[in-house]
């Protein structure tokens, strides 16, 4: 075991070494991204993607709990109040339930991410956990459409920052030849809450238990959940580099001197020293920095990629059942053959740690679209249930492998000192897109069917494929530091 004296002593031999101060900005980053694979780096991981998980089952609930709320008669113009005006929108019913949902995300990502880039990572995401659960927790008890939709959108709010906040933190406290893995890792665990949704929704909703109806208990296992990982947020440290960039060297300092400590003792080994960095000091945050010239051609990338990527992940994932049911599949089916393609949803980022640090992040990103498009088609053609299920699973896989690597690329493009409102704004593009894409399909099914979906899907996914291929950057196995564009390539 090393001891927290022998690891100070590490660190001024370091610095006798390498000639660089271990605390200013660039020394913390070049220390983060000197450490090897650990459990100590692991651990930060793992709780930061369970707050991930009741984040994502509180996203993706939606579509398994609305037949039960429609069931409840709370979509009905007299219960929806002023939410019935968004008849305008062609939104009627349950659909005001989704639309509220997208809303929400998208003012939570828009207007509070940056909130993340003045106080913190930890204190955000922490907070917004609080934020969805207690709002999810009120929304289960309201008796009336016009309640339940306006503690949908206070709950999207609180889901939306927490997004950006999660994918903003693993990109920092990640060294950069692990990174594709840790976005991976964290997915795997996240969309582990999509097939437990679905379990939640298919055992519970149709039941009546403690004179509460079934879909309700379903929304307030979430909220528990969540609640639950709240409690473990002592065992998650601030983001040392967003300490950094803040001139907080000291705090920033002391975390890391921990981690360091916890890595020596694990491995058994002192530390390599860190590679001296020539990152110039950060200037002042503002936010129109992200449409300057350095920025806005990525700014304009994402956020185009993200208006397409969104059209294909949501179009099929939030349409399952009526797509199998325009395929042929009864009601009944197709409840049952979503489930089984739900299960699916984790073991996409699975896979991916196999390759998530050995292949380009742009790479992974076309090369799943593209597999999205061949596979979309093929279901819009096929009408057996077997190949139905299996094109459904492999689309979902193709879904989410796109899924971990863009939500790791999107995060390295930016510098730490506007990451969170950058990512925030881009990515801001894919919920309000995701509130009128499913809209628009609705109408497609209408009048051309699934193989109508399928097209319109396809372009999407060559509209984000081109953005991609055209102007990303690469990114593997570089630090944020020059993949944020503070130094050249």
């Amino acid at each position: 075991m090393v001891s927290d004296a022998v690891s100070a002593d590490a660190v001024v031999t370091d610095a006798a070494v390498t000639g660089v101060l271990l605390t200013d900005a660039p020394a913390i980053a070049a220390r983060l991204d000197r450490l090897p694979a650990s459990r100590a780096v692991w651990k930060i991981v793992l709780l930061i993607s369970l707050g991930g998980v009741f984040e994502f089952y509180d996203l993706f609930f939606t579509a398994y709990v609305t037949p039960g709320m429609v069931a409840s008669g709370l979509f009905n113009p007299a219960s929806l109040g002023v939410f019935a005006s968004l008849h305008l929108l062609a939104l009627s019913g349950a659909g005001t339930f989704v639309f509220c949902t997208f809303l929400g995300l998208w003012l939570g990502i828009l207007l509070l991410s940056q909130v993340a880039d003045r106080l913190g990572r930890r204190a955000i995401f922490t907070w917004s956990l609080v934020w969805y659960a207690v709002a999810t927790a009120i929304m289960a008890f309201q008796r009336s459409g016009e309640a339940l939709d306006l503690w949908r959108l206070i709950a999207g709010i609180g889901i939306g920052v927490q997004l950006v906040t999660i994918d903003t933190y693993i990109s920092e406290i990640i060294p950069p030849q692990q990174r594709g893995r840790a976005f991976s890792l964290n997915q795997v665990i996240t969309f582990a809450a999509v097939p437990l949704v679905a379990l939640c929704a298919w055992l519970l909703t149709p039941r009546r238990l403690a004179d509460l109806d079934g879909w309700r208990w379903v929304v307030l296992f979430g909220s528990t959940g969540a609640f639950i990982v709240w409690l473990l947020r002592g065992a998650i440290p601030e983001s040392p580099r967003w300490l950094a960039s803040q001139g907080r060297t000291v705090e920033a300092d002391a975390i890391l001197r921990d981690l360091e400590c916890r890595v020596e003792a694990e491995q058994g080994r002192r530390l390599p020293p860190p590679r001296p960095s020539s990152t110039a000091a950060q200037p002042a945050v503002r936010f129109g920095e992200i449409f300057g010239r350095e920025y806005a051609g990525r700014t304009l990338m994402l956020s185009v990629f993200n208006v397409a990527q969104v059209i294909g992940f949501y179009g099929f994932a939030s349409w399952v059942p009526t797509l199998l049911i325009r395929r042929g599949i009864t009601l009944t089916h197709s409840l049952e053959y979503s489930f089984i393609i739900a299960i699916a949803n984790p073991f996409g980022p699975l896979v991916g740690l196999v390759f998530a640090d050995r292949l380009e992040r742009r790479t992974q990103i076309i090369a799943s679209m593209l597999l999205m498009g061949a596979f979309m088609t093929a279901f819009a053609l096929a009408t057996d249930p077997i190949w139905l299920i299996t094109l459904g699973v492999l689309f979902t896989l193709a879904a989410n492998v796109m899924s971990y690597a863009y939500h790791g690329y999107q995060a390295e493009l930016y510098p730490t000192r506007i990451r969170a409102r950058a990512v925030g704004f881009v990515y801001s593009w894919s919920r309000l897109a995701a509130a009128f894409a499913g809209l628009l399909i609705g109408e497609l099914l209408l009048v051309g069917g699934v193989a109508l979906v399928a097209v319109f899907i396809g372009v999407a996914m060559a509209v984000g494929v081109a953005a991609i291929g055209l102007f990303g950057p690469r990114t593997r196995g570089l630090s944020l530091e020059r993949t944020g564009g503070l130094s050249k390539h």
